[in-house]
């Protein structure tokens, strides 16, 4: 019996729900209204964001949870222009992300030039991909657009859709289910040198990145770095791959160089360095090259080629983290390994460096939040000078307990994010830390978590400053300019959205107000006020 036509937009829904997507965020304007009743037809909640910024940072949130690409909907012009940040920010932070714009007919654009510009100029350099639907090739758009935005490394995929195609009754095509490639696994001569350096190394240290997550080998990872008794750092976003109570993890590595003095000598002790899923973009400029391969040995094993230059390593293998670590370690001797034992000084000098009983102050309240809120607790951090103390000091027990724009930094996704997580998995406990100028960026999508019924809680570190980029003015010796501004009531920011705020200004305080919002029915802000300069000597 045939089935029934479908209008093209119906065909690229179904297929975004084949991949897992049940949740699409966005603002809409006449150009994506067919596309957003084809995502709710299709079974995939359409959900209203203040901001298409913030709407991608939700999916973001959402994807961090369930693992399908996210999805950001804006109409032509300006709302796919709102978007831009979001998009730079999941190409370099590698979140697969589909991004829907509605765009005019091609015969319309010729006559036509209200709003209307040319979307795939501006996607191109910040996507994987951009695709501009048709009514016949529906189908195979969709497809190509979920198999780039989920290969290796992952990352953002625009689709522009004329409206005329998104209304246009075709044939309904097969739903391509396009299958995961087989692991790709080093061998031969690579292979044998990559065990051989690992029997012989007594001082080896593993560095460990994102990929480890996108190819599932965390446990894999677990099981390597026990048997063989190797120490290892992770990337801020790859916190939590291995519980960070565990012996043999050193923690988060990225923009501290607070921390980096106590990591970088260990780094450079090493006799085998293991770049395991390492992606670099992550790190700050102090990462450049912090191995030597004339007198050490490193095993790069990444998703791409080693087209960054951060570092060189002494074999770069292509392939799947856990069936390498899994091949590495087959018919593989084990030894003791750092006999004078110099990683545990390293973590005693990292625990040293950032102490968690501070009377008050920015580590005072993560230190407070990390002891009150639940082990489970799902955490998101802003860009700024609390990103850098908070992913020190944050201990994550599982991946994706702490998430944070690492690559791009950008600032107003904590807050997104947050809601996101929460609308993903709301029987978790879900915090975001944003600092003050940070959380005004996106202040309006409190109205969302208000709306979608988020008790997420927010903690917002009130210094009114631009605290980190103060403190390189100060250490620069230059006038201060352009980073202070007044004190808010944030508290009352989130009473007048409909939800609860509260302002602290000691331990005593934040730790009640952390018990009352776990038990809330609504979000809740809590205003932390601290003093300017509380970062100094901290990062």
């Amino acid at each position: 019996m045939p089935q029934p036509d479908l209008r093209a937009a119906d065909i690229l829904a179904r297929r975004l729900y084949d991949a897992g997507c049940r949740h699409a965020f966005g603002m809409p304007g006449g150009e994506v209204l067919t596309m957003v009743d084809a995502l709710e037809k299709a079974g995939i909640r359409f959900v209203l964001a203040k901001h298409e910024n913030a709407a991608g940072f939700m999916a973001e949130g959402v994807h961090h949870r369930d693992g399908a690409p996210g999805i950001l909907v804006a109409t032509l012009g300006p709302g796919a222009m709102n978007g831009v940040n979001v998009v730079a920010n999941a190409l370099q932070d590698r979140v697969p992300l589909i991004v829907l714009t509605g765009c005019v007919d091609e015969d319309e654009a010729l006559s036509y030039t209200h709003q209307v510009l040319d979307h795939q100029a501006v996607f191109r350099p910040i996507t994987k991909a951009s695709f501009r639907l048709t009514a016949a090739g529906a189908g195979i758009v969709a497809d190509k657009a979920v198999m780039a935005a989920t290969a290796p490394r992952p990352g953002p995929v625009h689709l522009d859709v004329p409206i005329g195609v998104a209304d246009t009754m075709v044939s309904q095509s097969v739903i391509r289910r396009s299958r995961k490639p087989a692991p790709v696994v080093p061998h031969g001569a690579d292979l044998a040198q990559a065990r051989d350096w690992l029997a012989q190394a007594r001082r080896p240290l593993a560095i460990v990145g994102l990929d480890v997550l996108a190819d599932d080998s965390a446990c894999v990872l677990r099981a390597f770095v026990e048997h063989f008794q190797i120490p290892f750092v992770t990337t801020y976003k790859a916190k939590g791959v291995i519980a960070e109570d565990h012996p043999l993890c050193l923690g988060g590595a990225g923009l501290s160089p607070l921390a980096d003095q106590h990591l970088l000598p260990l780094v450079q002790q090493a006799d085998l360095v293991l770049a395991i899923g390492y992606d670099p973009i992550e790190m700050r400029p102090g990462w450049r090259n912090v191995w030597d391969t004339t007198r050490q040995n490193v095993i790069d094993i990444a998703a791409e080629p080693n087209t960054h230059h951060m570092h060189q390593a002494g074999l770069n293998l292509v392939a799947d983290t856990g069936a390498t670590l899994e091949a590495l370690a087959q018919g593989t001797r084990v030894a003791e390994t750092w006999p004078d034992r110099e990683p545990e000084q390293a973590k005693a000098g990292l625990a040293q460096a950032f102490p968690m009983d501070d009377t008050w102050g920015p580590a005072a309240v993560i230190a407070e939040a990390r002891d009150v809120l639940p082990r489970d607790t799902l955490a998101t951090a802003d860009s700024g000078a609390h990103r850098i103390l908070l992913s020190q000091m944050w201990t994550c027990h599982a991946p994706r307990d702490l998430v944070q724009s690492s690559a791009l930094c950008t600032m107003g996704c904590a807050l997104p994010l947050a809601i996101g997580l929460k609308l993903a998995e709301p029987a978790r406990p879900v915090v975001s830390f944003s600092g003050d100028a940070g959380f005004l960026m996106v202040a309006g999508d409190l109205a969302t978590a208000a709306e979608l019924g988020t008790p997420a809680i927010s903690v917002v570190f009130v210094d009114a400053s631009l605290a980190l980029i103060e403190l390189k003015q100060r250490q620069r010796q230059m006038t201060n300019l352009g980073v202070d501004f007044l004190r808010h009531d944030f508290a009352a920011m989130g009473r007048a959205f409909g939800g609860n705020g509260v302002s602290v200004s000691n331990r005593a305080e934040l730790r009640q107000a952390l018990q009352e919002a776990q038990s809330a029915d609504r979000f809740t802000v809590i205003a932390a006020e601290i003093d300017p300069g509380g970062y100094d000597g901290r990062l």
